[in-house]
């Protein structure tokens, strides 16, 4: 009996330490209660890394538009900020949008470490809106590339800009949509759109995950007041990386061109033109000259298959045509008044920012 109260007494008074020991600790540091932590001491909640990572290759671009009224083709008017740009590559290459540079005589580059270059163009692509710049200084930082056809609706981004000319600023949020279009901001649109703020200064700047890979290229937001409503759009770079190939390869973007306008067919149509599978798209026009008349096709005939894949929206059509290297054949499969027909067109080069 004697040895049973003695252990009884062992168990209380390690019991008494070991929960004054706790007090003390939870005393000393009450970050440790559930719901009382620190939210930067958990990991995945501060961004700082992938911020250190990508902000140092988003550079601000100042430029300087020429003056028309003057007469004098090389008289200047007053330097302002345009927008954002991103460092691609250590070679000097930086990436911005089109409509950020457009109309502007000279464009210098502004990096974070103080650092400033006058950009010679590269080239611009106003079919996805995008501008390749090149700068001449050593030791550039170069932002890391990720992948944008593995984002998924939910995914944390970090977008890193110049708004309103108040220096370089970053907005958290999330991926809300993928492969946006029918905005009306370019013929080829496949935005991704997020609720990261994104404001007037930001366009050309970089849109993030969170590791700080580039996944895009912001572009535009929507918005009835001018200013950010959490409606962003940016351009993948999956995008962006193969029309910067083709301006440095060849100075432009190659693609394939059928020279035609498109609508996509409502079902309404589909019923009325007799299409069992209720799908396609409607020749509003085709060019004289093009591929597509040279292989007899007309307005008002409907596509419902290009090289044996369906066609449900006219840019997804778009988009498989300028995939295709000029002189290639495509196979086109379609109705005209009821009646099937199958043509085959010869792919040509798209001329510069051909609407069809």
């Amino acid at each position: 009996m004697s040895r049973l109260r003695t252990a009884l007494v062992f168990i209380l008074q390690s019991a008494t330490v070991g929960l004054a020991a706790a007090f003390v600790v939870v005393y000393l540091f009450p970050s440790l209660l559930p719901g009382r932590g620190n939210a930067t001491s958990v990991p995945g909640i501060s961004y700082s890394s992938a911020v250190s990572a990508a902000a140092p290759a988003v550079v601000n671009l100042v430029g300087s538009a020429r003056r028309a009224e003057s007469g004098e083709p090389n008289e200047l008017g007053a330097v302002e900020s345009l927008g954002s740009g991103v460092i691609m590559a250590p070679e000097g290459y930086v990436i911005t949008n089109e409509h950020v540079i457009a109309g502007v005589a000279a464009v210098d580059v502004y990096l974070t470490d103080g650092r400033v270059a006058t950009a010679d163009i590269v080239g611009t692509d106003p079919d996805t809106d995008l501008a390749l710049l090149r700068i001449g200084l050593e030791g550039l930082p170069q932002i890391p590339v990720g992948r944008s056809d593995t984002l998924q609706v939910g995914d944390v981004v970090l977008a890193i800009g110049n708004p309103f000319s108040i220096g370089q600023t970053v907005t958290q949020g999330i991926v809300s949509g993928t492969r946006r279009g029918q905005l009306g901001l370019s013929p080829f649109e496949n935005f991704i759109q997020t609720d990261a703020a994104i404001n007037l200064g930001n366009s050309g700047g970089a849109l993030v995950n969170a590791t700080g890979q580039l996944v895009g290229i912001n572009t535009a937001f929507f918005s009835r007041r001018l200013d950010s409503e959490g409606i962003g759009f940016a351009i993948p770079v999956n995008l962006v990386r193969g029309v910067m190939d083709d301006l440095i390869m060849h100075g432009r973007v190659i693609r394939g061109w059928l020279g035609v306008g498109t609508e996509t067919l409502t079902p309404d149509q589909a019923s009325s033109l007799g299409l069992e599978d209720g799908f396609g798209i409607i020749l509003t026009s085709v060019q004289r000259g093009s591929p597509a008349e040279l292989a007899g096709l007309r307005p008002a005939d409907v596509i419902t298959h290009i090289n044996d894949k369906p066609v449900v929206v006219w840019q997804d059509a778009l988009r498989h045509i300028a995939r295709m290297k000029p002189g290639s054949e495509v196979r086109l499969q379609g109705s005209r008044l009821g009646e099937q027909f199958n043509v085959v067109a010869t792919v040509a080069e798209r001329p510069a920012y051909d609407p069809g």
